[in-house]
């Protein structure tokens, strides 16, 4: 890290990285010098790749938008002690809907009383990129529905691949 430095972290357990995801990355890059995309888990999200997987899968996209300011990092820990190992000053996150922005909101607020020297910087996602969701995605994919709208063709084959080796396929 070189003094004056203004670094990023984007957290989430995309699972799968989302058109949406991809939108944030490459906008969020803009606004600081390193934006470091953290690649967490949630179990309680009941997540179809596992953290090795899926961090592989951001470092694929990632390389395909050939922004170079961007690094993939795994973690299980708390955010703001994540970023503060990063040397973050700012935490990226990105609001699809008015339900969004409550949580977030009071996660922001949250995460200012546990360190008050890292912002969190809200970016509205494209409006064609709204309504996508991981979560929405994969439900999608499991009931035989076309997920190419929402992700990039190589998360596309992974998430079918997943499901259709998983015989998460349901009945469509």
């Amino acid at each position: 890290m070189s003094l004056g430095e203004r670094i990023g972290v984007y957290p989430g357990t995309f699972d799968p990285i989302t058109l949406g995801h991809a939108d944030i990355i490459r906008r969020g890059a803009k606004l600081v010098d390193r934006l470091i995309i953290g690649v967490t888990t949630n179990p309680s999200k009941n997540p179809l790749f596992t953290p090795e997987e899926r961090m592989a899968m951001v470092e694929r996209e990632v390389a395909a938008l050939g922004i170079e300011n961007v690094t993939v990092v795994g973690f299980n820990a708390l955010l703001m002690k994540f970023a503060q190992k990063q040397g973050a000053s700012v935490i990226v996150r990105g609001l699809r809907a008015v339900a969004d922005f409550e949580y977030e909101y009071q996660m922001a607020g949250m995460n200012q009383q546990l360190n008050p020297s890292i912002e969190t910087v809200f970016l509205m996602a494209d409006v064609s990129l709204q309504p996508i969701a991981s979560k929405l995605v994969k439900e999608i994919a499991m009931f035989g529905g076309e997920i190419a709208k929402f992700v990039s063709p190589a998360v596309r084959e992974d998430v079918m691949a997943r499901v259709s080796r998983n015989g998460l396929l349901g009945d469509y």
